[in-house]
């Protein structure tokens, strides 16, 4: 098993059930791609993570559950995400305006309002996504235990 301490993490939606079945999908190798706002990037005053980066799966208790490395970093609008990314998000959407529904329905949440420091805000076609790739490369827990 490897020392993650150095590597910054991953953290999948907000922690709870949502979280656990995003942690669970890509240990099952259901999920190999996430999308995110790229204004989170900005509000954090942080760099997009480069191609070949590793970072740590953190699952809700806080544990590392698995190494993933980045093998695709893409930022678009969101009116051109296409089904193969919806698809590889793991999470069981069949098309694209599933997807969409599922991750507005996020993205407009309280929470992402919060750390957004925007009640009222909102994405269109016209908003600028991270779209991201990745591959599982260790996995730090064994399959019983998520």
């Amino acid at each position: 098993m490897s020392d993650t301490s150095a590597l910054p993490l991953c953290l999948f939606a907000y922690p709870g059930p949502l979280r656990d079945r995003l942690v669970a999908a890509t240990l099952s190798g259901e999920k190999v791609s996430t999308t995110g706002l790229l204004v989170e990037y900005e509000a954090e005053k942080e760099e997009l993570p480069p191609v070949g980066e590793r970072s740590v799966v953190v699952d809700s208790d806080g544990r590392h559950v698995a190494v993933i490395e980045l093998t695709e970093v893409r930022v678009l609008a969101l009116g051109d995400v296409n089904l193969q990314h919806a698809l590889d998000e793991g999470e069981g959407y069949t098309s694209v305006a599933d997807w969409r529904a599922g991750h507005e329905a996020f993205w407009h949440g309280e929470e992402m309002r919060e750390a957004l420091g925007d009640p009222e805000f909102e994405v269109d076609d016209s908003t600028m996504v991270v779209a991201e790739r990745f591959r599982v490369v260790e996995r730090l827990i064994g399959p019983d235990t998520v």
